[in-house]
């Protein structure tokens, strides 16, 4: 039996997975750049990790938001490993026990040499859209990491800002949600909404998208 959310969600994934042109990738990519963020293109997962792996110095501190690309490309794997020369904070957070301990590393993490996450939605126009639940990887992205990377299928494209949004709440949230609560983590809404319109050039911050030519995470 399948249920209506079901269904609508089905429908909206014929809409919302599907891979645009390469001009239409050109046209967004040139609108990011304009905006101070700059775009490589990848046609594949192990591009985008081996990308990724090349642009973070050893030494360098490394913390990641929660993603499913990451986790597709075989990065959140990667760091785990400890097969590199980073420091890992997730790893060091993960591992204390004390809970205000804990919550203190994760706010010190948003100023990790490199912050690594995804994107939920974005506009040919050029806007980034993030959602989070709790805003956790939020604060890095919009000012205090010095260095991010976002990794995101280049399906997650829309054509307007508008668009982009809607994705967000009517697609990515719904789906996002089932999988917390399937995992027995619970509920996960909307808490925190960032519409990322540029990045000023006074901030001397390096930010860089890998647009991946598959379809990674919602």
């Amino acid at each position: 039996m399948i249920f209506l959310e079901d269904a609508y969600l089905e429908s909206e994934q014929l809409i919302y997975n599907t891979l645009p042109s390469k001009e239409h990738v050109e046209i967004t990519k040139a609108a990011i750049e304009k905006r101070g963020i700059s775009v490589d293109v990848v046609g594949t997962k192990d591009e985008a990790l081996d990308k990724v792996k090349k642009s973070i110095p050893n030494a360098a501190s490394v913390m990641t938001g929660g993603s499913m690309t990451l986790r597709q490309i075989g990065f959140t794997e990667f760091l785990k490993s400890g097969d590199h020369q980073w420091r890992n904070l997730m790893a060091e957070a993960l591992s204390e026990k004390d809970n205000q301990k804990k919550l203190q590393l994760r706010q010190q993490s948003t100023l990790a040499d490199y912050f690594i996450g995804s994107v939920n939605a974005i506009s040919e126009t050029g806007e980034l859209v993030f959602a989070s639940a709790s805003g956790s990887q939020l604060p890095a992205y919009a000012y205090s990491s010095n260095n991010i990377i976002w990794v995101a299928g280049s399906h997650k494209i829309t054509p307007t800002l508008d668009e982009a949004i809607k994705r967000v709440r009517e697609y990515v949230q719904p789906l996002n949600d089932k999988r917390t609560r399937d995992a027995g983590f619970g509920e996960s809404p909307i808490g925190k909404l960032l519409i990322f319109e540029g990045e000023s050039r006074i901030l001397g911050r390096r930010l860089n998208l890998i647009l991946v030519e598959e379809v990674l995470g919602f």
